[in-house]
């Protein structure tokens, strides 16, 4: 069992930036891999899109187009929290970001059915 939490969302403009973490607790943090995917408005009951993902050692990150060069994930297995760094944000960024893990993947992914633990996502608006 993983138990995960986000936090960090809020209200901020176009250009402006926000760090999102997500507290996790249970099966031992370091040997899985995370990632962080988000929903739109409107979209709602549908598959939730990729932003980023890290593997389990905290070597390899893979990203979504859209965020290349602008986001950053991390990890710190000493505080068992995963991070996700947003700059110049731009208002199709708006969304509910989930904090994603599954114990059985250790190498970074960008498909929500490999992972079955989601946190209960915190929202991040931007407006311009």
């Amino acid at each position: 069992q993983v138990h995960l939490v986000e936090s960090g969302g809020g209200l901020v403009q176009a250009g402006g930036s926000l760090r999102l973490s997500c507290a996790a607790s249970g099966r031992r943090f370091r040997t899985y891999a995370m990632g962080w995917f988000r929903q739109a408005p409107g979209k709602e009951g549908k598959e939730r899109d990729f932003v980023a993902s890290i593997s389990w050692s905290g070597d390899s990150t893979v990203y979504a187009d859209s965020v290349k060069g602008r986001f950053s994930i991390s990890r710190d297995s000493a505080n068992n929290t995963l991070a996700l760094r947003m700059s110049n944000l731009k208002p199709e960024d708006t969304a509910v970001y989930f904090c994603a893990a599954d114990p059985s993947l250790v190498a970074a992914s960008r498909t929500s059915r490999d992972y079955d633990y989601w946190g209960q996502g915190t929202q991040v608006t931007v407006s311009s």
